[in-house]
């Protein structure tokens, strides 16, 4: 029979194949077959559908993901291609910031984050051209469906959810327009041109129209050239007369309010800097004066400053690179004044005037500030625990998603109580989320190191997703822990998945396998041959084939113990008849 599982690795050849429909076929047979509902074959299953820009259907499935596993940082991630697939950024933008709340190292929520970031600049400076007025019609779907000329294109659902998410982003139909030819004849209807309307008549027909269109186009274009020759060449040699003397001496002002500025004599670097922008209009000159008036500490007349900056240089058509040097200034002063909210939004202004390395390094770093500052003030000790106490309700009645949503809550709560990640690793567990079990496991490990339960379900997580080795090195620090602080309290339970992780580590291929065929079989493992080459071993074996009792007795020493324990799981030691 075929499992889950073996679906999920089909549907993952499949994708690497870059077959997304077959991929789409066996992780939808993963999803019949699990016993349970699996996160990550929806995960899975969306990104196929994504790469077939079949977005409705790749968000729905993500969606999924997200409601089973509402902690999983990559469920976000799909949430976030899916919206920005259909266009709408806004949440693109919402769930890869989710991701990374989740995981500040995801770099696919980074990288996509960039990527919703670029296209919300490059729509910012796209115009219109009618299109929110043409897509505005509530009724435009149902009359393109009656319409004789689209009627049959609009029995695609493709297409269809294409013109719906137009409505909300009618800009991005320009990424569509030439590359698929049935937008034309919908554009044309929804203006009420008729593309067919010379189709009786002979190729030479349109001949004489173009040739009028070509003998008339040029005239206007030359009028317009002529106008503005008439306009722009007074206009240059005057501002160059006027300004050739009066930039210099405002260069000469700027240079001594530099020398003041430096000597942190800022009254006197701010006179400057005034005498500066009297002489010639250069924003350099305002950005400047705030820099000298907030190291004097006037805050708000330093973001007057840079506010008239930007005002000042938007009215003279200022190069955008000095535009967005006031707008990155804006950001420091908000930033060194702890407000961290309106520093990202200056920064994100400045990135769309003109982007740079360094500004956008800085709106990245005030991102995590915020976050650290948002964090920091949310905590609370007594919600922590009220959260807690949810948590272990929804826990008793079988609740898991709920139970993991309470513990959640708990540690954005009390950040430093290792309870609720060793908690919700607990419920992720129920859940079959033995990753993101593990993980949390060694977050509560990291906070409290002797968190004794932290261990074992950590173990159990690891023995659950056939980690052996590392689940018995768990367990060992787990016993030395429980008996340094706890008097050995948990040794027993410890002990039974000590037995357990090492007998599955060598579980046989056959029931049948003979004597000879087991010991090979141990002896192909490293530890084992290092036990068996042990000196001390070796007499310890000896004298248990001569007094059977003499093993217990060396049992009680906890290296020992180990090593018996191992060969008994290989099968090298026999304890029964």
């Amino acid at each position: 029979m075929t499992t889950a599982d073996d679906y999920k690795q089909q549907g993952n050849a499949a994708f690497s194949a870059k077959d997304y429909e077959k991929a789409i076929e066996m992780f939808s047979k993963a999803i019949e077959v699990s016993e349970t509902p699996n996160h990550v074959f929806y995960s899975n299953r969306s990104a196929s559908y994504a790469s077939l820009k079949k977005f409705n259907e790749a968000l729905s499935d993500a969606k999924e993901c997200v409601q089973i596993n509402p902690t999983w940082s990559k469920g976000y991630n799909r949430l976030g291609a899916a919206h920005l697939g259909l266009g709408d950024l806004d949440e693109a933008e919402g769930s890869y910031k989710k991701a990374l709340e989740l995981d500040a190292n995801n770099q696919a929520a980074k990288d996509g984050l960039d990527q919703v970031h670029r296209t919300q600049e490059s729509r910012q400076g796209m115009p219109d051209l009618g299109l929110s007025k043409m897509f505005s019609d509530p009724n435009m779907i149902e009359n393109l469906k009656k319409n004789p000329k689209t009627s049959e294109l609009m029995k695609d659902p493709q297409l269809v959810a294409k013109l719906i998410g137009y409505q909300s982003n009618p800009q991005s139909i320009s990424q569509d327009l030439f590359t698929d030819q049935r937008l034309l004849t919908i554009m044309a209807t929804l203006m009420g041109v008729d593309l067919n309307m010379d189709l009786g008549e002979s190729n030479s027909m349109p001949k004489e129209p173009e040739a009028k269109k070509e003998e008339e186009a040029p005239k206007p274009k030359e009028e317009k050239k002529e106008s503005i020759q008439q306009e722009s060449e007074p206009m240059e040699v005057d501002a160059e007369e006027n300004d050739n003397s009066n930039k210099e001496e405002a260069e000469k002002e700027k240079a001594e309010g530099n020398k003041f500025y430096k000597a942190r004599q800022f009254d006197d670097a701010i006179k400057h800097y005034n005498a500066a922008w009297e002489l010639h209009q250069d924003i350099t000159y305002l950005n400047n004066r705030s820099a000298a008036e907030f190291e004097k500490g006037e805050t708000e007349t330093a973001l007057k400053s840079l506010e008239e900056a930007i005002e000042k240089g938007r009215e003279m058509r200022t190069d955008y690179k000095l535009i967005a040097k006031s707008f990155a200034r804006m950001g420091n002063v908000y930033h060194k004044t702890n407000n961290f909210k309106k520093a990202i939004e200056c920064y994100q202004k400045s990135l769309t005037e003109h982007r740079t390395p360094e500004i956008l390094t800085k709106l990245r770093n005030t991102e995590k500030e915020l976050k650290k500052q948002e964090a920091e003030a949310y905590i609370n000790p007594e919600k922590a625990e009220e959260a807690r106490l949810e948590g272990k309700e929804c826990f008793t009645k079988g609740d898991w998603p709920n139970a993991v949503k309470a513990y959640t809550e708990m540690i954005k709560r009390a950040p430093e109580d290792a309870r609720g990640y060793s908690n919700r690793a607990a419920a992720l567990a129920k859940l079959m989320s033995f990753p993101e079990a593990i993980e949390d496991c060694n977050k509560a490990i990291e906070k409290d190191p002797n968190f004794i339960r932290a261990y074992i379900r950590k173990a159990t997580a690891q023995i659950a997703v056939k980690e052996f080795s590392a689940a018995i090195e768990t367990l060992e620090i787990a016993r030395s822990k429980d008996a340094e602080v706890n008097n050995g309290a948990s040794v027993r339970e410890i002990d039974q998945l000590y037995v357990k992780a090492t007998q599955q580590r060598f579980q046989p291929s056959s029931s049948n396998e003979t004597p000879e065929e087991v010991y090979q079989r141990a002896m192909k493992d490293p530890e084992v041959v290092a036990i068996m080459q042990d000196p001390v071993m070796q007499s310890i074996l000896q004298q248990a084939q001569q007094n059977p009792a003499a093993l217990q007795e060396h049992m009680k020493n906890p290296d020992v113990f180990k090593k018996i324990q191992t060969l008994i799981a290989a099968g090298i030691i026999r304890t029964g008849p």
